[in-house]
């Protein structure tokens, strides 16, 4: 069990769910049913906090990616629950199928696996899904394993909101250029990747709206947009979904009370994470990703040029910036600077946390922190009053008010459901010996709780034999078990105020845990993008022997380390004692790590892991002149410069063009201005050379025209007198110039006045004549229609 954080004085972080894989959300029923849904797209419900045994709700685990950031992401309950027995999913959908994993080729990173969206509707019946999957949605177009499916909220009006990321990389500046085959998601040219989160403003030529960077609100009972919605009229059914967009993962949001404002937190590339306020009105509001992060413009996609973005800079009031925003770079609220993902907002209301009401509470996973603004003028946050709250959470990746008005969260990387209460006690068992022969006499200890001022005023509860009935009510029982494997639980009550606080250890009577041996890959094992990596393992238990396949289940996980680390589940691989899988294309600082649990019957285990380390290149960027700037992967800079990247992975450059009035000329290794390296396994340069832009040379003076030919004898020409005004017609006058075509149309004999327009009839295009009221020459050879007048003040044509 993951320890517990350390939030302000007189609140209380403690694990009230355990042994979760994964959690990405928690919901609390009014009949007291506690809801949990695991990346992996397993959903169980407990019939209380204090339930210990949860059922299986449903398993979506064949239709769910879990596969790196993708998975069940999404959960909430019908507003009316459990009367409207109905529960809400939105997953990472394994379309294709991948089967929870991205092989190479494609590679994960290189051109990525792609899969789709699902927003879907469950029934319930009791504690258990009756009939089949309503699928309100399919769609989002996912090409690379991250900024995928979002969250689930519900308006007052009983509308459901959700959100989704641009489906596109983290490791460059992706606008489509990429795929097997290229372009997967079907994006015109310079409109994938990343700016399908501007897809509302690509409508022309028929190109269907995606979901893709958007938050969409529909009707819970369809999927169908809704009246009121910005575009409700639009012939879209996607747009008329649509109520903002121009995100990049939009991973977790929240209502605040007695609005229509959605909350936003949008997940930051490598510079800024972003707290977006959205009024939910006829006015459709565009946040700007990829063209701008952190309410500034984004330099690796603006060094591109891509006309989307560079519509968006010249349309002044075009995009909204965010509410608040904090670099990567810099502490926010007390939270240390380094890796950052906003990942859970909730405003609470309530009189449990003293000074809290109205408050915003935000959680960033990779900071492993918990931070609040309180309620300022008109009751919006006050970034001015913004303060940490838990600065060692453990991984929290959704915020969720529940019973007693206190602060729940889902602990992602401990497998815990977490409660932040105030002032409850800390209740402490523990077990001595914990484990031994049959039979086997322990003393059991609960002197180190602590009540809520810390103090001693508490009062013991012991269910020893695990049947929910208080054993024993002294602080030290002694207790002799036989032998399996017994769940001792404690419940202690703070005398004065009749906070209560739980705990529970594991006694083993004949029974140890297994011993796990990673055989493959060993310690020191290096490797390079796309390398294969064999694995094997296996568990021997005491009292068991050799386990078999099935009680073992490996994690691999990668370690991004650019200032402080975070992780992404990779990969697991669940009842096999070996296997292999493709190195992953990834920026460095990072690693991997395999571990491998084994358990055994009684529910003991234990987990072993091997660190792997990838090899590494330095790569040096240059300019000829020096001092220009250079774009590699997500950072621009003047060079030269060197990065140090993982040998085998795909690094983007770029040359902006022009700088300092010197436009691109050439890489030393050939290419592109903008193009992918593949990182080779020596320290090599690239050199961007520049040259001075050409100045502009003067027009050549006109050739001399030739002399005209002798004009042929023309035929005669019927001259039209009646009416007055009717056309003259010549009928192959070859007109060659002014005085060429002035002799011809003497010499027909027409009655001319003032000449106004020559008709040629092949191909029928009008041309003006070169007297001194024309334009244009004639064409050579063209057959014309001449209309005359006699006077200047009116044109017949």
């Amino acid at each position: 069990m993951a320890a517990a954080g350390t939030p302000p004085s007189g609140f209380r972080d403690t694990a009230v769910i355990s042994d979760l894989t994964n959690p990405t959300a928690v919901e609390f029923s009014p009949d007291g049913r506690v809801f949990v849904a695991q990346k992996n797209g397993r959903i169980l419900v407990y019939a209380s906090l204090d339930d210990t045994t949860p059922a299986l709700f449903a398993d979506l685990g064949a239709k769910v990616h879990d596969y790196w950031d993708r998975g069940l992401l999404g959960f909430a309950l019908d507003p009316g629950f459990p009367t409207e027995p109905y529960v809400y999913v939105l997953y990472a959908y394994d379309s294709e199928p991948w089967g929870d994993l991205c092989p190479t080729p494609p590679g994960p990173l290189t051109d990525g696996c792609v899969i789709g969206g699902r927003l879907s509707r469950l029934q319930a019946a009791g504690d258990q899904m009756t009939g089949s999957e309503q699928v309100l949605i399919e769609g989002w177009c996912q090409q690379y394993p991250s900024h995928s499916v979002g969250d689930l909220e519900f308006g007052a009006d009983g509308s459901l909101y959700a959100s989704a990321g641009d489906g596109a990389s983290f490791t460059f500046a992706d606008h489509g250029q990429r795929g097997d085959p290229v372009n997967p998601c079907s994006d015109p040219p310079s409109e994938g990747g990343a700016l399908r989160s501007q897809d509302l403003r690509t409508r022309s030529g028929g190109d269907p709206v995606t979901l893709d960077g958007s938050i969409i609100r529909v009707d819970r009972r369809t999927g169908a947009g809704l009246s009121g919605n910005p575009l409700q009229f639009d012939g879209d059914a996607n747009a008329r979904r649509i109520v903002a967009h121009g995100f990049r993962n939009p991973f977790r949001f929240t209502r605040r009370p007695g609005t229509n404002e959605l909350w936003v937190g949008d997940v930051g590339w490598d510079t800024t994470e972003e707290i977006n306020r959205v009024p939910v009105d006829s006015t459709l509001r565009n946040f700007g990703w990829p063209c701008y992060e952190g309410g500034a413009v984004q330099g690796t996609y603006d060094a591109l040029n891509l006309p989307l973005c560079e519509a968006l800079y010249g349309s002044s009031g075009a995009v909204l910036g965010p509410y608040f925003s904090y670099r990567h770079d810099q502490a926010v609220a007390g939270c240390a600077a380094g890796s950052s993902s906003i990942s859970g907002l909730a405003f609470y209301q309530g009189a449990s946390y003293p000074g809290y009401d109205g408050a915003l509470f935000a959680a960033d996973y990779s900071r492993n922190c918990i931070w609040t603004m309180r309620a300022g003028a008109g009751g919006l946050p006050d970034p001015a009053t913004r303060a940490a709250f838990e600065t060692d959470a453990n991984g929290p990746v959704k915020l969720e008010l529940g019973p007693g008005g206190d602060l729940f969260y889902a602990d992602f990387t401990g497998g815990t459901i977490r409660r932040i209460s105030f002032k409850p006690p800390v209740a402490v068992a523990t077990a001595d010996p914990q484990s031994g022969p049959a039979p086997l006499t322990v003393q059991l200890d609960g002197t180190g709780s602590r009540d809520s001022d810390g103090g001693t005023s508490l009062s013991y509860a012991w269910d020893i034999d695990g049947n929910g009935t208080t054993d024993s009510t002294a602080a030290r029982p002694v207790r002799t078990f036989a032998q399996g494997t017994h769940t001792v639980r404690l419940k202690v009550t703070d005398t004065r105020n009749g906070g209560t606080g739980s705990s529970t250890v594991v006694v083993s009577a004949d029974n140890a845990p297994p011993q796990v041996t990673i055989s493959a890959p060993t310690a020191g094992t290096t490797w390079r993008v796309g390398d294969p990596i064999s694995f094997s393992g296996s568990a021997t238990d005491p009292n068991e022997g050799v386990l078999p396949a099935s009680n073992l289940t490996w994690q691999l996980v990668l370690h991004h380390c650019p200032a402080t680390c975070h992780t992404h589940a990779v990969q697991s691989f669940d009842g096999v004692s070996s296997g292999a899988f493709a190195a992953p294309d990834h920026d460095y600082p990072s690693y991997l790590e395999l571990t491998l649990t084994a358990t055994d019957s009684e529910g003991l285990s234990t987990t072993k892991s091997v660190r792997l380390d990838p090899l590494t290149v330095l790569l040096r960027f240059l300019t000829e002149p020096a001092g220009l700037q250079l774009v590699v992967g997500s950072a621009a800079g003047p060079a030269p410069f060197d990065r140090t990247v993982i040998v085998g992975s795909h690094v983007d450059v770029s040359a902006p063009t022009p700088q300092a009035g010197l436009l691109f000329a050439a890489w030393s290794n050939g290419g592109a201005r903008g193009q992918t390296i593949v990182a080779p396994a020596v320290t090599t340069a690239y050199t961007a050379n520049f040259a001075a832009s050409p100045q502009p040379q003067p027009p050549p003076p006109p050739a001399s025209p030739p002399p005209p030919p002798p004009l042929p004898p023309a035929p005669p020409a019927p001259v039209v007198r009646s009416p007055a005004l009717a056309p003259c017609v010549v009928p192959r006058l070859v007109a060659l110039r002014l005085a060429t075509a002035s002799r011809a149309l003497r010499a027909s004999r027409c009655r001319l006045g003032v000449v106004r327009w020559v008709y040629s009839t092949a191909p029928r295009q009008r041309v003006r004549t070169q007297n001194p009221r024309a334009r244009r020459r004639l064409s050579n050879g063209a057959r014309v229609a001449v209309v005359v007048s006699r006077g200047p003040a009116r044109r017949n044509r």
